[in-house]
């Protein structure tokens, strides 16, 4: 009797695994197959979207027909919860297979229209600009400095501004200052909500980030904040425990000088390691921009030279008299700076001063350093005198 109920068993195991196994491979083929797409179009992934929500999308535009194989199919591949945000062209006649490899592996944006508001540590300024699908080159549309601007912006600006599948993006650059970034966040329009005050300084990080129209500015700062924290954070628990820097907030202030002196990637390590050795050493840091930030409160650049009175004056920022670290950063700094802080290169200088070429040449004695700031001197009689 048991073998009768053994075998009753296994074929009814059979009969039941034979068409699940067919709708499994009928699944499989579905997600393969072409879709009826019958026109390419740019599909628009924003910020926190998820697979159901982007199927039931496609489904409404057409590109598929059964959301659920997609998502199924998705999540067997483990790219269910992979999902990049941008604007990617979706190819007439794509596969869900082809689709979720589109919206899963990255990269830059392939198609679409997008308005990039940058706030740079010299000016602010608007783009328009679409990604031409056959190039994957950028055509511009339009360009201004929006507090510059009298009367309506341009009307490619106001025609993209209106549409939904465009995508916005505010680009805070390297260095920039507080004060600078809450003028960038006014001067933008499809933001919403006032600022009361100033954030402090050095603790918004740059970076690009993804908006929509009518985004609270108050809530965007706070994201800025908790990016640069979570950065700050990260970097100060791999350390090396052997610097003179006692907290976070010191590293975030020697991060904000590194980034002011130099804007070559390569330097940051070795002006870092200058400063780590001056600090050892009981030396003045002697850097123009902490002086700068005194005079300007980080509202912009000083547009001329220090003058002999500046560098004497008396000033919490003036690290020509000052001992040690300015009392606050003087500028937000990138995540390349506030690494560089905390982990600088090993060094023996303690000196350096403009080249010529962008950088600058570095020096371990004082008379080396003399000679650098000659021929830094004579390269700048030259060119005063053309």
């Amino acid at each position: 009797m048991w073998k009768a109920l053994a075998s009753n068993a296994i074929t009814l195991f059979i009969v039941v695994l034979i068409p699940f196994g067919g709708m499994v491979g009928w699944g499989q083929s579905q997600f393969d197959a072409a879709g009826p797409l019958a026109e390419p179009f740019c599909l628009r992934v924003a910020p926190g979207t998820r697979m159901d929500g982007l199927s039931n999308d496609l489904a409404e535009r057409g590109a598929l027909q059964r959301p659920w194989i997609m998502r199924v199919g998705a999540r067997y591949s483990g790219k269910s919860s992979e999902i990049r945000f941008g604007s990617f062209l979706v190819p007439a006649g794509a596969s869900m297979r082809e689709i979720v490899e589109i919206v899963t592996r990255g990269g830059r944006s392939t198609c679409g229209v997008e308005i990039v508001h940058r706030i740079g540590v010299s000016r602010i300024e608007t783009r328009v600009r679409e990604i031409d699908p056959l190039t994957g080159r950028y055509v511009r549309l339009a360009e201004f400095v929006p507090e510059a601007e009298s009367g309506e912006p341009p009307d490619a600006y106001l025609e993209a501004r209106s549409r939904k599948d465009t995508r916005i993006r505010i680009v805070l650059a390297e260095g920039v200052t507080s004060w600078q970034v809450v003028e960038g966040l006014n001067a933008l329009d499809i933001l919403t909500g006032g600022v009361s005050s100033v954030p402090d300084e050095g603790w918004l990080a740059p970076d690009s980030y993804e908006v929509s129209v009518g985004d609270d500015r108050g809530e965007l700062l706070a994201s800025m904040e908790a990016r640069q924290r979570g950065r700050l954070e990260r970097a100060w628990a791999n350390r090396d425990r052997e610097l003179p820097i006692d907290s976070p907030e010191e590293a975030l202030i020697l991060a904000s000088i590194v980034e002011k002196e130099t804007g070559v990637p390569d330097e940051r390590g070795l002006v870092a390691g200058v400063f780590i050795n001056r600090l050892r050493e009981g030396m003045p840091l002697q850097t123009d921009p902490s002086v700068i930030y005194g005079i300007t409160n980080g509202r912009g650049g000083l547009d001329r030279g220090l003058r002999r009175s500046e560098l004497d004056a008396e000033s919490p920022y003036n690290t020509y008299l000052i001992g040690g670290l300015p009392p606050t950063p003087i500028a937000n700094p990138g995540q390349a700076s506030i690494q560089a802080a905390l982990n600088p290169d090993q060094t023996d200088f303690l000196f350096f001063v403009a080249d010529g070429t962008g950088g600058h040449a570095f020096a371990v004695t004082l008379s080396e350093h003399n000679a650098n700031v000659a021929k830094w001197r004579e390269i700048e009689a030259r060119r005063n005198s053309q």
